[in-house]
């Protein structure tokens, strides 16, 4: 039996429509900040693999609690390691491209240096080494600009804004949106290949925040021209974001992994529209 934590978020709801059968846990279910609780909760479920999409994201107010987004992010994420240790199984647990520092020029790989720029990135990178620490073993699957047509998130608050009025977005930060669903999918796949260490997965081809947000517009038939592009010093936020976190991958070919769809055609799949509107 899987098991999936968090749940009830974005990429932990993609793995539940691609496993209707495994074992859920939500925070309320399985409480992150009580780490010495969860060795008792998983022998309780004695899961077969553990899926960890649970995590602290709120990039900026981690500023403020840092201790808070290491614990969810790194504590509990080495007690699910460590669980998965001892049982001989499968733990897939997520990173972000918020561990890199947003100075390089080409995409970052896996062996690309960590260095974050911010609290929730430093939390990210602590749980990644604890995973690794405690599990070699662990799949580690770093990602980027996380969206779907289930939650809140960047498209969908462009998609309400934009409706309204003139929205003005940041067009000097690059990434890689990347659909949950196939995100999920992709690193479902990964497991069953018995991947391990750490990967980088996200939908094919880098853009800007202004780039994504002006697509969103065209997809959902609202004039792009409605967003204005500005740069980050004229958005200012509490934590720092880096310039260019675009992901690559220099592992995916020589595991037999295919690349993921251009993230566009994800897109316009969550936005409800056909790939050639």
């Amino acid at each position: 039996m899987i098991l999936i934590t968090g749940a009830n978020g974005q990429v932990g709801t993609a793995f539940r429509s691609l496993l209707p059968e495994a074992a859920v846990l939500t925070r309320a279910e399985l409480d992150l900040t009580s780490v010495g609780d969860i060795p008792g909760r998983l022998a309780g479920l004695t899961p077969s693999a553990i899926i960890n999409c649970a995590a602290y994201t709120a990039v900026d107010r981690a500023e403020e609690e840092p201790d808070l987004a290491n614990q969810i992010n790194a504590t509990a994420v080495q007690a699910l390691a460590e669980y998965a240790a001892g049982a001989a199984i499968p733990l897939v647990t997520f990173s972000t491209d918020y561990v890199f520092d947003g100075t390089a020029t080409e995409p970052y790989v896996e062996s690309s240096p960590p260095h974050p720029i911010n609290a929730y990135g430093r939390s990210k990178l602590a749980g990644e080494r604890a995973a690794t620490l405690a599990y070699p073993e662990a799949l580690i699957v770093r990602t980027s600009w996380v969206f779907s047509a289930t939650h809140r998130n960047f498209v969908k608050t462009i998609l309400s804004a934009a409706a309204e009025r003139r929205v003005r977005v940041v067009a000097d930060q690059s990434g890689c949106p990347t659909f949950a669903p196939d995100l999920a999918t992709a690193t479902l796949r990964a497991v069953q290949e018995g991947v391990t260490g750490t990967l980088h997965t996200t939908n094919s081809g880098p853009t800007t925040w202004f780039e994504l947000a002006r697509e969103v517009c065209a997809v959902a038939g609202i004039d792009p021209d409605r967003i204005e592009p500005i740069t980050t010093e004229e958005f200012p936020t509490r934590a720092p974001r880096p310039r260019y976190s675009v992901l690559g991958s220099e592992r995916r070919a020589g595991l037999g992994l295919p690349e993921l769809r251009p993230w566009r055609d994800a897109l316009r799949v969550a936005l409800g529209s056909s790939v050639g509107a």
